[in-house]
C-alpha cells in the first residue's frame, strides 16, 4: 500500500488492490461516468441502494450481494482522498490493459493501417 504513512485516518477503504480478474469499477457500479459530482455520487446511491435492499427484495439471492457492492463503491467515491487514490490506480490499470492489448494486437494494428511491418520498432 502507498499511503501507509497516512495511518487509519480513513479506514481500511485504502487497502483496495486491483486484482485485474476480478476488477469492479465502482463508477459502473454506480451507475455513474468518472467526472461525476458529490450530489451525483449521493443521489445515485440512494437510488441503489433503495432498489437493492435485502429487506425489500427477500427472495432474490443477489440483493444482498448487489446491496454490498453498492455500499463498497459509495464508500469509495463518497471520501475525497480515497477516490483520489481509486482513480489514480483506476487510471494505471486502464494503461496497463492497453498496453497489453497493444502488445497483443500491434501486428494487425500495423497491417490494417497499410503500413504493412513485417519488423516492429520496438
Amino acid at each position: 500500500m502507498w499511503c501507509s504513512d497516512w495511518g487509519d485516518v480513513h479506514g481500511s477503504f485504502l487497502d483496495f488492490d486491483f486484482d485485474f480478474d476480478n476488477y469492479k469499477d465502482h463508477y459502473k457500479v454506480l451507475e455513474l461516468n468518472s467526472e461525476a459530482s458529490d450530489d451525483e455520487i449521493r443521489s445515485n446511491f440512494i437510488r441503489l441502494a433503495l432498489k437493492w435492499h435485502p429487506d425489500k427484495l427477500k427472495e432474490e439471492d443477489s440483493a444482498t450481494s448487489r446491496f454490498q457492492e453498492i455500499n463498497e463503491a459509495y464508500q469509495v467515491l463518497s471520501d475525497p482522498f480515497t477516490r483520489q487514490e481509486y482513480d489514480k490506480k483506476r487510471m494505471r490499470r486502464i494503461y496497463e490493459r492497453n498496453m497489453e492489448l497493444l502488445d497483443r494486437y500491434k501486428e494487425l494494428i500495423f497491417t490494417c493501417n497499410g503500413l504493412g511491418m513485417k519488423n516492429f520498432l520496438w
